[in-house]
């Protein structure tokens, strides 16, 4: 939550805002009279994203970042990138006339702040770093009240077969392309969320084993093998999830039947949405993914 604007001091054209939020110190740098709705709607779009993420994880995840927004022409998010060495830095282009729905829906700077919260695996590694961004983004948003449960479902219905292997795939340690980058890695995350939940009987999932990883790691300006980054996230929920599934999917093209899973949460495609059923199988873990833990509750 927004504790305060500790700072508005103009740097050229530029003004650094900073907020204080889930423990941690942003500087927000952007010019306040390149955007038609004025500067307000925006810190208040930087602030309500970080609330999301220090939600998930149950704080920010590094102490202190620069955001710096790029004006571009039109309207929207237009993309963002985020790095950690020396220092958390978020790049993020932004359109001029950005309207104030378009912030309440957007994604990229969740999905931006959330690659701080993994240390750095190497490029070999990019479907966990991406998939673990494409994933968390929506859950994490379901569980601030940011985004419909209805909305994220229906979204993975269409989108992630695209991380499905095709001719030719090699496993998702040596297969670059978009689909299995972005959406082959949020595959793995669903698959292992379920997996952890079911032989937890609900005490625990992906999102306990991920707030481990950054308590232990300190986020992206740590280098880790991949190895250390899934034993870790196991022990924190004491199952050998992460790992069984990486050794399966890493080096090979696993398909694994997404519908049959979808079906079991009780996730029914209609039309172009879908339909949450609570009379299926794993209905039971498909509420607890989406669903805050106690203490992260109220997150606007």
């Amino acid at each position: 939550m927004l504790v305060g604007l500790l700072l508005a001091g103009s740097c050229a054209a530029s003004t650094v805002d900073e907020l204080r939020v889930g423990g941690a110190v942003l500087r927000v740098e952007f010019d306040h009279s390149a955007f038609a709705g004025g500067a307000a709607p925006i810190v208040e779009w930087v602030s309500r994203s970080a609330d999301i993420v220090s939600a998930y994880y149950a704080r920010f995840p590094s102490p202190s970042v620069t955001i710096r927004l790029v004006t571009q022409s039109g309207a929207g998010v237009h993309g963002g990138k985020t790095f950690a060495n020396p220092d958390a830095n978020i790049r993020v282009q932004l359109g001029r006339e950005v309207t104030v729905a378009q912030l309440l829906s957007d994604w990229v700077l969740v999905h931006e702040m959330t690659h701080l919260a993994l240390p750095d695996t190497g490029e070999e590694h990019a479907w966990l770093s991406e998939g673990i961004a494409t994933y968390v983004e929506g859950v994490a948003r379901v569980q601030a009240g940011n985004r419909s449960e209805v909305d994220v479902w229906a979204e993975e219905l269409r989108s992630m077969p695209r991380g499905l292997p095709e001719d030719g795939d090699r496993g998702l340690d040596h297969t670059h392309t978009w689909g299995r980058t972005y959406w082959g890695g949020a595959m793995f995350c669903l698959l292992a969320d379920v997996d952890i939940r079911r032989r937890t009987q609900l005490r625990f999932g992906l999102q306990d084993a991920l707030r481990a990883v950054l308590r232990a790691s300190g986020g992206l300006a740590a280098d880790w093998p991949i190895e250390r980054l899934l034993r870790t996230g196991d022990a924190a929920v004491g199952t050998k999830t992460l790992e069984e599934l990486y050794a399966q999917m890493k080096d090979k093209p696993v398909a694994p039947d997404l519908m049959g899973v979808w079906r079991e949460l009780g996730v029914l495609p209609e039309g172009d949405s879908v339909r949450l059923v609570d009379d299926a199988p794993l209905a039971p873990v498909r509420h607890a993914i989406m669903r805050a833990p106690a203490e992260s509750r109220g997150v606007r």
